[in-house]
């Protein structure tokens, strides 16, 4: 007797644990949806988790009220429903159109899939039977909440960066499935242990990454070099004498003799070859004229812009 209630009391303390645990776990993203909030955009964050958060919490509800004693599972799903239902909306506010169609399409999925299995279930099943089947939905879909993340690893290895993958919702992840699988061992609960195995073994996964690629800076950290403007570039295009526009940039030695301008070659050299460039036109036979530039990227002011029309 002693026994008994001895693992009726283990099995309330993991469970009021992975209650708080979970807590935590929902709360876990309020500073990236704050951030969405404030940028007015989602950026890179992807949907996919929380769809599957709010499917998982839908159907442990299910199963918690078929199942006797799972009372603890209905308190800690019905707050994942609201929060994930709060966090989808603001994604769906701040997203671009593509995302937007995409997390409004999942959610048509979920929400349709959770009613056909609480339609099926109900009319097709009964007692422990039914039981087992949404056990066995429970467990998958728990496992795909664990794995929807994998989207999240893959940009960080693509990336290199973890900035779109927050360290405490990987930590808080492995803390409530440690919490959770020791309530499923003692209440003998396959159904609850085995995904949360597989859900500690994805939070070690991405802590892992988050410590080998937390010193690499993102690609929206990284500071742009500016570009500086380039005023010469090797050039030669063929243009006509006659739709020739000389512009003035900055101030020249005035030549005296305008008619000088369209003698062949045609030159203007500077006094002072540290402030001015030598830029000649030399014409062809047909009348056309060629443009010289130096090869190399000149960094003092222009003197001239040749445009050819």
């Amino acid at each position: 007797m002693a026994l008994l209630s001895s693992s009726h009391a283990l099995i309330f303390t993991f469970g009021i644990l992975g209650n708080i645990v979970s807590f935590l776990v929902y709360l876990s993203p309020l500073p990236t949806f704050y951030r969405v909030v404030k940028k007015k955009s989602t950026e890179e964050f992807q949907s996919i988790p929380y769809v599957a958060a709010l499917f998982s919490s839908m159907l442990w509800i299910y199963y918690a009220t078929v199942k006797v004693g799972e009372t603890l599972l209905i308190t800690i799903n019905t707050f994942g429903i609201v929060i994930e239902t709060v966090y989808l909306v603001i994604y769906i506010v701040y997203a671009p159109r593509k995302p937007r169609v995409l997390t409004a399409k999942l959610l048509f999925l979920s929400i349709g899939g959770f009613f056909s299995i609480l339609s099926s279930t109900h009319f097709l099943s009964t007692g422990s039977k039914r039981a087992q089947i949404i056990g066995w939905i429970c467990m998958t879909t728990s496992a795909s909440v664990f794995i929807a993340p994998l989207t999240v690893i893959k940009q960080v290895i693509r990336t290199k960066s973890v900035e779109f993958m927050p360290f405490w919702l990987s930590f808080t992840l492995g803390l409530s499935a440690i919490m959770w699988f020791f309530y499923g061992m003692l209440l003998n609960d396959f159904y609850v242990m085995i995904p949360n195995v597989l859900g500690l073994i994805f939070s070690i996964l991405q802590m892992a990454l988050y410590i080998v690629y937390k010193h690499i800076k993102g690609p929206l950290d990284t500071p742009q070099e500016p570009k500086l403007p380039i005023t010469a570039t090797t050039m030669e295009k063929p243009c006509n004498l006659k739709n020739i526009e000389i512009h003035p940039v900055c101030s020249l030695p005035h030549h005296d003799k305008a008619e000088d301008s369209l003698a062949s070659p045609i030159e203007d050299e500077t006094k002072d070859d540290s402030n001015h460039e030598t830029v000649e036109l030399n014409v062809d036979d047909d009348g056309d004229c060629r443009r010289n530039v130096p090869d190399q990227i000149v960094s003092q002011p222009p003197i001239q812009v040749i445009v050819c029309g």
